[in-house]
């Protein structure tokens, strides 16, 4: 059973684009504390299996965030399961969840599997529109929102998403503040260290992503930026 409680910096793979062997052993040796591997699009059982596989040559700790039930592949060290809080389409809160259960119930190591409540703050993003995400009117219904997670659902983990775009650190806080009893990701924008540095201040954990394919070397230098701190 992996723990993430200490965790302050994972790197984000995504299946469906490439990155080569010199590059992906630079990331996983980078001293980062966890692999998550996920997408929106394009993500297949194939194509993660064989991502899970070249991951797997090292000794990082690796996570799979599914968004497709057709995609879910054995061997990660842990599953996180997105409960998407401001989807506008109620399929994508529970309903999907639902259909995995009763598919798949019987197989599933439950100590392997952890619940992450999502805030997408990109209305603009892919993952906005594939769950027609309500926009959030200021900080003080982002904080709701994370105060559900905390206190009505009790999830172990609330991830503020903005998919591509740097987002504002006060709406990081904000969130921080109401999620009182859990473990706060971030995740989007993130390239540069000051940029690291600045969301690390006010979550527990900082995900880097779509840089890893337009600069790894920026990608690289977001490592060591938080661990300084």
């Amino acid at each position: 059973m992996i723990d993430y409680s200490g965790w302050r910096h994972a790197f984000k793979l995504d299946p469906d684009k490439w990155i080569d062997d010199e590059w992906l052993e630079r990331i996983c040796e980078s001293g980062t504390d966890a692999i998550i591997v996920g997408g929106t699009l394009g993500v297949t059982y194939d194509n993660t299996l064989a991502l899970m596989s070249r991951i797997r040559r090292y000794a990082v700790p690796a996570v799979l965030e599914v968004s497709s039930l057709q995609a879910v592949v054995p061997g990660f060290d842990a599953y996180f399961i997105p409960l998407v809080l401001n989807a506008g389409d109620p399929d994508w809160i529970l309903q999907p969840h639902v259909t995995g259960l009763r598919e798949y119930g019987a197989y599933i190591h439950w100590e392997e599997i952890f619940t992450e409540g999502y805030l997408i703050l990109n209305p603009e993003s892919a993952a906005a529109k594939r769950t027609a995400a309500r926009p959030v009117a200021d900080t003080e219904e982002a904080k709701a929102y994370a105060r559900v997670a905390s206190k009505l659902c009790r999830l172990p983990i609330f991830y503020v998403e903005y998919s591509g775009r740097y987002g504002d650190p006060r709406w990081v806080a904000a969130c921080r503040s109401g999620f009182e009893e859990g473990h706060l990701f971030y995740g989007g924008g993130i390239s540069t260290p000051e940029q690291a540095r600045e969301m690390a201040s006010v979550a527990d954990t900082i995900v880097v992503g779509n840089i890893i394919y337009d600069d790894p070397k920026a990608a690289l230098a977001t490592v060591e930026a938080v661990k300084d701190l």
